[in-house]
């Protein structure tokens, strides 16, 4: 099973592995632990046919909104290198555990 929650976390950004949005890269804006899905800003758009619904101020129409795409087709950015990297996990002297980048063994959490 591939650990989600060890890897990929909100706010973090992403590029895309395969599929026709492969090359991007965007901000992680929810993670579906359970399904092992994440949503990424700018990626992966779906057209939404809505029925109106003035109780609920929502106008009818077509909207284009992001879709989830599963975690295994996208792979973590460095912010210190820049590269798309593997995450490592390294137990800091204070005790605390952070996720580190592979490539250039820095701290990816801030």
């Amino acid at each position: 099973m591939y650990r989600l929650a060890a890897s990929i976390r909100k706010n973090d950004n992403v590029v895309v592995l395969t599929g026709r949005d492969r090359g991007k890269r965007g901000r992680v804006l929810r993670v579906l632990p359970n399904k092992t899905r994440v949503v990424i800003e700018g990626v992966n758009f779906i057209k939404r046919h809505t029925k109106a619904n003035p109780q609920r101020n929502v106008k009818g129409g077509i909207i284009e909104r992001e879709s989830a795409i599963h975690a295994s087709n996208v792979q973590l950015v460095c912010p210190e290198c820049g590269a798309p990297t593997r995450i490592g996990h390294k137990r800091l002297d204070d005790g605390s555990r952070v996720r580190t980048c592979r490539k250039c063994n820095g701290v990816v959490d801030k």
